[in-house]
Parts: C-alpha cells; sequence; structure tokens
C-alpha cells in the first residue's frame, strides 16, 4: 500500500519516539523500586500503566486507533496465546487485554537498557533460541509453572516480526504446552505492522484492526490439532483484515 511521506509524518513519528523513551525512562526506576515489595500486583500494574501511556501517546500523537474484536472469546481461565508478531504494537496491547500477561521472548530482550532491566523483574519466559532443545524444555518447565500461578502466556508462534504479506513457519511449542498444561488455547490476528512496521520509525496514522479468535480446548485436542487450527485461523483472519 503506497503512502505519502510527508513532512508532518515524520515529525509526528519523531515526537513519539521521544515521548515513549521519556516514559520509558521516568518508569525505570519506579519499576525497578517496586520489584522490591512483596505484592507482585504492583508491577504489574505499573507495566500496564506502561503500556497504557504509550499506546495513549501513539493515538494523540500518530493518530493511530484500534479496533478489538472477539473480547467474548476470552475464556474464563487462563491459557495460551498464540498472535500474529508484526509490530511493537501488539506486545502492548495484549498486555492489557490478557490479565497476568507474561511472554515468551529471546534473551537478548534483557540486556536492553531501561527496557531490559524492567523485563528481568517480571517472570517472563527467556529462552536461548540458538539452542532449540533446550529452549524447548524451558518453555515447558516455566510455561507450565506460569499457567498454575493463574498467568496467561503470550506466545508468537512464527518466532520473529513479519511484515504484513508475509509469513514464516509456526513453531508448535504452543500447543504442546497447552495440550500437557489441558490450557486453552487463543489465536490473535492483527494487522498493526501496516501502521507502525517492524523496526521502523515512521508510524502511519489509520486503525488497526485486533481479532480474538474462539479458544481451542487443550483439554480435548492434540497439540498438532491446536496448532494447525490455530494457525489457519490467524492465516484466514489476516487475509480478511489485511489492507496490504
Amino acid at each position: 500500500m503506497k503512502r505519502d511521506l510527508t513532512p508532518l509524518l515524520f515529525l509526528r513519528s519523531a515526537l513519539f519516539l521521544l515521548v515513549q523513551t521519556t516514559i520509558t525512562v521516568v518508569m525505570t526506576p519506579i519499576v525497578l523500586a517496586a520489584s522490591t515489595l512483596p505484592r507482585y500486583e504492583y508491577r504489574y500494574r505499573l507495566a500496564r500503566l506502561w503500556a497504557a501511556s504509550i499506546l495513549t501517546a501513539l493515538r494523540w500523537i500518530c493518530g493511530i486507533d484500534w479496533d478489538i474484536q472477539g473480547r467474548e472469546n476470552i475464556p474464563a481461565r487462563n491459557g495460551v496465546v498464540l498472535s500474529k508478531h508484526q509490530s511493537a504494537w501488539e506486545t502492548l496491547m495484549l498486555f492489557l487485554i490478557f490479565p497476568r500477561t507474561v511472554y515468551v521472548l529471546k534473551q537478548e530482550l534483557l540486556r536492553i537498557p531501561f527496557f531490559g532491566w524492567c523485563l528481568g523483574r517480571y517472570r517472563h519466559i527467556a529462552i536461548d533460541r540458538s539452542k532449540p532443545k533446550k529452549a524447548m524444555v524451558a518453555l515447558m518447565k516455566q510455561g507450565l509453572r506460569r499457567l498454575q500461578e493463574g498467568h496467561w502466556i503470550i506466545i508468537f508462534p512464527e518466532g520473529t516480526r513479519v511484515a504484513p504479506g508475509e509469513r514464516r513457519r509456526y513453531a508448535g511449542s504452543g500447543g504442546v504446552l497447552a495440550a500437557r498444561a489441558k490450557a486453552p488455547v487463543v489465536p490473535v490476528a492483527h494487522n498493526a505492522g501496516e501502521h507502525w512496521p517492524r523496526n521502523g520509525f515512521l508510524k502511519h496514522p489509520g486503525t488497526i484492526t485486533l481479532v480474538i479468535g474462539p479458544p481451542l480446548d487443550g483439554a480435548e485436542l492434540p497439540a498438532e490439532e491446536i496448532n494447525r487450527r490455530a494457525e489457519a485461523w490467524i492465516e484466514a483472519t489476516m487475509a480478511d483484515i489485511s489492507h496490504s
């Protein structure tokens, strides 16, 4: 989709980057201080405040809004979310949609100044993607524990951000984890990359569509079937909502 690259677009994107960075730097010592408190929920409240603040800035500065569909599909019990990954936007929004969220993420993110320091204070599942077998063992061990603790686990099955209109091979770890835990799996599709591109400085105004799909029951379906159905639903929905 061809877009007009105007001076105003560059100005708004630069202003948003400044605000985003400022919010993160200011909140880092607050999160680190709160991590010493005995009640873990304080950290989640701060993280949700951080995510909500950045998304509010995105809406007001860059003119990016969003339409969330399918909230009624979220089951009462926590489980595994398998989501398309195109942008940084969904990592913020999914944190607000699903309570007590943890992500499966690469270990390198923990070394990023400010942002990574805060990530390390949460119960995210950090894996070494250069060692697939070891990563799978860590995901199963920590994932089962997080589900028992009441967390939602967010997994991007393609492993990395994918440009609009493209797709990568889906990993099967999400279905395996859900089947072992007998937990529900919720598929998620969105077109955030059309407005906040991966590794992109420019933020293009418009409305992001995010759709939450019907849950798949890990207590009844085998891992292979969970993964097959989730991928089919996500890619079919992507074709419906994509404008690229």
